[in-house]
């Protein structure tokens, strides 16, 4: 047993340097593996950045927004609608007709007042305006046929003039002013008196439950030179100037026969008036 001892002891004694070396050995390589894992996490960072511009799909949505937004599908609607809303597209109708006031035979015989008032008639029909029902200012691009008389006589101080046709008839009657013409026929004595600068008055161009049922008026302006006929100024949506439709404010020829309205109302020429204080 003492001998067994003995052997022992030397052999651990002789072991011991080596494993005490062994124990050296790992920890000096301890901290060489954990620097090697600590040099390894900057990797993965340094490869992290591509994969934030590794998102295209970001991008190229926002492209297309803006391509969508400067292209909407209804812009050309609106063009189309205002051509829709042009005098050309309304009707067929020749332009808009003016003359002098030297191409009218008797303009030169009548008084300054009726002289201007016909002047300004006719500059109103230089500025291709059309007939625009329930306007009586030449702002609106248009004017109704009252509107047209009512704003050339407040233009001339005739500030009482009454707004529609109707009103205008009555204005006149009680000034005494009217001459009533039953003859179908443009040479009919009846017309003798007529004056340029007097107000014309139809009835049935349009069915109206006004009483009267004056429905349509316009200013004489006399014979045109040219042609011998008579004619007259005003707004209209149909009548005729040398044979040809106008539509709006315009020169027209003065014609006497009955003519067939489109809602079955047969327009009818009346009479003829003198302008309150006008002539004074």
């Amino acid at each position: 047993m003492h001998a067994a001892r003995r052997t022992t002891a030397p052999a651990a004694k002789r072991a011991l340097p080596h494993l005490l070396a062994g124990l050296l050995v790992l920890a000096t390589t301890a901290p060489a593996a954990t620097q090697t894992k600590s040099k390894k996490k900057p990797a993965t960072v340094e490869t992290s950045p591509p994969k934030r511009n590794a998102h295209p799909t970001e991008t190229t949505k926002a492209k297309p927004k803006p391509a969508q937004a400067t292209t909407p599908p209804r812009i050309t609607e609106a063009p189309e609608a205002e051509a829709k809303d042009s005098p050309s597209a309304r009707s067929a109708a020749a332009p808009n007709a003016s003359i002098t006031p030297e191409e009218i035979t008797e303009f030169h015989a009548q008084p300054a007042a009726v002289q201007k008032l016909i002047e300004s008639c006719l500059e109103l029909a230089r500025q291709n305006l059309t007939y625009t029902f329930g306007s009586a200012d030449p702002a609106n691009g248009g004017l109704d046929c009252s509107g047209f008389i009512y704003y050339v006589l407040r233009q001339h101080g005739l500030t009482q003039v009454p707004r529609d046709s109707s009103g205008l008839y009555l204005w006149v009657r009680q000034a005494r002013g009217f001459r009533a013409v039953i003859s179908r026929k443009p040479g009919s004595a009846e017309l003798d008196e007529l004056l340029p600068g007097d107000l014309l008055f139809w009835i049935g161009t349009y069915a109206t439950d006004r009483d009267p049922p004056i429905t349509h008026a316009m200013l004489y302006l006399g014979t045109e030179k040219a042609t011998g006929a008579k004619i007259m100024i005003g707004s209209s949506d149909g009548r005729t100037y040398r044979g040809k439709k106008r539509n709006g404010v315009s020169v027209f020829d003065f014609t006497m026969p009955r003519t067939p309205a489109d809602d079955g109302q047969r327009s009818t020429f009346i009479g003829y008036a003198r302008i309150p204080g006008l002539r004074d």
